[in-house]
Formats: C-alpha cells, sequence, structure tokens
C-alpha cells in the first residue's frame, strides 16, 4: 500500500494566503481558475473566504479549480496530470492506495499559518479519462469535474473512491511544528530518510523526529507495503477525519 501527501488549496502562489480554519473546521479553498471550471467560489458558499484570504483578488463570481471534490454520497473524486500524474503513474498508485490531501490553513486563533491534512481519499478505481468510456466521463463533467470538462494534459486521470473532507481541526492532523515555519513537520516515527518521494536530501531529515518538507510539488509518496506501523498511523488520521 502506498500513502500520498497531497498539496491542494491556497498558498502565498497559489492565491495569495492560507486558506482559513473558520468555527475550528478548516475550509480549503481551491486554486483559481481561468478555464476548464463551472465552478465558482461563491457556488461552493466560499466568496468571502476567498476574497480574505486573497486580498481581494479573487471573488464570489471567480471561476476555481475545485478538485479534490467531495460528494454528498461519501465519495470523492480527484484528478491529476501532467508530471505530478506521471510521478503517481510510476510509482504504481492506484486501487488500495490512500491520498492524504494537506494544505497551508491560518490558525483561528493565533493567525499563525500552518501545513494540516484536510481530506482523504481511499483509491477504489484511477480512470484514464483519454481512454475510458464515453458514459463515464460525461457522469463527471456532469458532476462539474474540472478534469473532465477538458483535458489538462494527455495523461489526464481522476481518482475515485471513498473520501472526506475534516470537519474539525484536530491537533493529529496538523504537520506543522508548534511555533514553526510552515514546511518544519512533525513526521510520524515510521517515516524515515528514504521513504517519502522528492524528499531524500540527508539535511531534510532533522534530529527530533522533524521533517523539512520540500517548498513546492504536489504529490509525494511512501511505499509503506505490508508494514503495521505507518498502517495503524493512518487507521488513526482517517478516525480523525471522519470524526470531526
Amino acid at each position: 500500500m502506498r500513502i500520498v501527501l497531497s498539496r491542494k488549496g491556497f498558498d502565498s502562489t497559489s492565491g495569495g494566503g492560507p486558506s482559513p480554519i473558520v468555527g475550528g473546521r478548516p475550509l480549503s479553498l481551491p486554486i483559481p481558475a481561468t478555464e476548464h471550471s463551472r465552478t465558482t467560489y461563491g457556488s461552493l458558499g466560499l466568496g468571502e473566504h476567498a476574497a480574505r484570504a486573497s486580498r481581494g483578488r479573487f471573488g464570489a463570481d471567480d471561476l476555481c479549480h475545485h478538485d479534490p471534490m467531495f460528494l454528498p454520497d461519501g465519495t470523492c473524486l480527484f484528478g491529476q496530470c501532467g508530471a505530478a500524474q506521471t510521478h503517481l503513474a510510476n510509482r504504481g498508485i492506484g486501487a488500495g492506495d490512500v491520498f492524504l490531501f494537506f494544505g497551508l490553513f491560518r490558525d483561528e486563533e493565533t493567525g499563525e499559518p500552518h501545513h494540516r491534512i484536510f481530506g482523504y481519499l481511499e483509491v477504489a478505481r484511477r480512470i484514464d479519462l483519454a481512454r475510458c468510456d464515453a458514459a463515464t466521463l460525461a457522469g463527471l463533467r456532469d458532476r462539474g469535474h474540472p478534469h473532465a470538462i477538458a483535458m489538462h494534459g494527455r495523461n489526464d486521470a481522476i481518482y475515485r473512491g471513498r473520501g472526506r473532507a475534516a470537519a474539525g481541526a484536530p491537533e493529529l492532523l496538523r504537520l506543522t511544528v508548534p511555533g514553526g515555519p510552515p514546511s518544519l513537520w512533525r513526521r510520524p516515527e515510521w517515516l524515515r530518510r528514504g521513504g517519502l518521494s522528492y524528499h531524500d536530501r540527508a539535511d531534510r531529515w532533522l534530529r527530533g523526529g522533524q521533517l523539512r518538507a520540500v517548498s513546492r510539488g504536489q504529490e509525494f509518496v511512501a511505499d509503506v507495503g505490508r508494514r503495521k506501523a505507518p498502517r495503524e498511523w493512518l487507521a488513526r488520521v482517517i478516525a480523525a477525519i471522519e470524526a470531526s
């Protein structure tokens, strides 16, 4: 099994600032879109939050890249393409693997920006959009998924399975160390050097169980196989999301 830490939502480059936590609930703001979208921030109820986080650059009437998409029936749809999808394909990501979506959020009380996990997807199927049947593609398009509305790349894919966004912000889901810069993470005991893609440099693996995460990049893959410790950690993370 593989666990994918998948970076999503607003940050200083995409959108202009952290997503908010409102009433204890993390609200991941999708990145802005100029095409291949029928979804506005306003239609998601995020217009005011997008305007505040972006300092007025985006608002209720602006299009956004609504992805990952958490559906009312407990299904999650997540699209990827280009180099990031090539990385996922090369790592064999498919049925049975799990995406943990994280992003940059602003602490509701202190205003501190930090990285935290805000949702998950247990992959049941990977849909390769260039080769899937017309009915499947039409169904995804009807959902308004941006990768189905128009191809983003020749290797466009959508991952589908059980998933949910967190309705709370428990400490377990916070990645950033207390008081640290967002990219300085507390890493679980089972995660060690060589176990996370794009993080091979020795100077990223610090004493005290800390990891200096790369500043850019979307999909970081940990191949945990049948090991017990990462599976138990993952179960706790998913339980925290489900319970929130």
